[in-house]
């Protein structure tokens, strides 16, 4: 009877959708936020708001992978990231399916000064030494070269990175941003795309959905955590207790990076033309998903991942969010549940 009623208690906290079907989470770990004054609220700009949605800094680092050699060649890789970032969780899940080891460096939001050697000032960066340090910029150019790379030996990493080139363009809002050409291509020769892609339309529907993750699904996790006052705040405790903050530190990062991003949210609600309530977008996009993956399939890769299941675009986008209320009412309100924790499993068999 008293293994009874623990059991009850165990099940009490978990969240619905894990008592259906338990399976243990892959979620973030050490998560945290710069504080101080105006900085704490251009720093939770940053590292949150945007079009990288939830992304947020630790301001320790962390390492969590000891950098190895690959099995294909002397390269060691140092991923520079904010843990919580989806672009970040894209690279990260795609480096474990694949069981490269790396190095993880966390990089500050607001100072970013682990990331001074680049002048490229975004996050995710990607080191790859193999005798002289070649840097890899953007999840998406980051994956397609490495995934490349794994599958020919004709090229050398440099020689495939040059293959996806670095483009000055102009946003709508008239702001000049650097773009990167053919990102969501694999450079390989006729031979090795046949293995890779049997038929035509399997390659041109990973590529849809991997833009369609960054255009689309990446931008509904801010607007979703930060919902309301109250998820806003709970994001922002969670936080502030996982970066083990000082007491005035900890006061002031987690109410003032609240109340900025509740409002940051707003902003971003209405510029990517979301509705009133932001979960029914979010439900939608991942119930498309879903859809588009289809009964007769375990992933949108078939019986295994490809780049667009752990694409390390919508598995990566998504296990951001867990932990927060937003990652729940998706498990419960929609159908993705199975394939996420097949894609969970997946990773993990990997790792291991």
């Amino acid at each position: 009877m008293a293994a009874a009623g623990r059991a009850w208690r165990v099940a009490a906290l978990l969240p619905p959708w894990r008592l259906r079907a338990p399976c243990r989470s892959l979620g973030s770990a050490a998560r945290g936020a710069a504080a101080g004054g105006s900085r704490l609220l251009l720093g939770a700009a940053f590292a949150l708001g945007g079009g990288a949605g939830l992304c947020l800094a630790a301001r320790q680092r962390l390492r969590e992978h000891s950098a190895a050699e690959l099995p294909a060649g002397n390269l060691q890789l140092t991923l520079y990231q904010y843990k919580t970032c989806p672009f970040c969780s894209k690279v990260r899940a795609f480096l474990d399916y694949h069981g490269l080891p790396y190095e993880i460096v966390e990089v500050n939001p607001i100072m970013r000064k682990e990331i001074k050697f680049s002048s490229y000032r975004k996050v995710p960066i990607l080191l790859a030494d193999a005798g002289s340090p070649l840097q890899l910029n953007d999840s998406s150019v980051i994956i397609s070269a490495i995934k490349t790379y794994l599958i020919s030996k004709r090229n050398s990493l440099e020689e495939i990175v040059s293959f996806y080139p670095p483009m000055k363009t102009v946003t709508e809002q008239g702001k000049e941003v650097l773009e990167y050409g053919n990102k969501y291509w694999l450079m390989l020769d006729e031979k090795e795309t046949k293995r890779v892609y049997p038929v035509k339309e399997v390659r041109v529907e990973e590529m849809q959905w991997r833009k369609w993750a960054d255009d689309w699904l990446v931008h509904l996790i801010s607007p979703n955590v930060y919902r309301t006052p109250k998820e806003a705040l709970a994001s922002f405790d969670y936080i502030v207790r996982e970066g083990k903050f000082g007491t005035v530190e900890g006061f002031f990062a987690k109410y003032m990076g609240a109340i900025a991003m509740f409002f940051i949210s707003k902003r971003l609600k209405k510029r990517h033309h979301l509705r009133d309530d932001v979960r029914e977008d979010l439900y939608e996009a991942v119930d498309k998903w879903v859809k588009a993956i289809g009964k007769n399939r375990l992933f949108m890769g078939g019986s295994q991942p490809n780049l667009a299941d752990l694409a390390q675009a919508v598995y990566g986008v998504l296990r951001v969010m867990e932990g927060l209320e937003a990652f729940d009412d998706m498990m419960v309100h929609t159908k993705v549940q199975p394939w996420y924790q097949r894609m969970e499993e997946a990773i993990q068999k990997a790792a291991a």
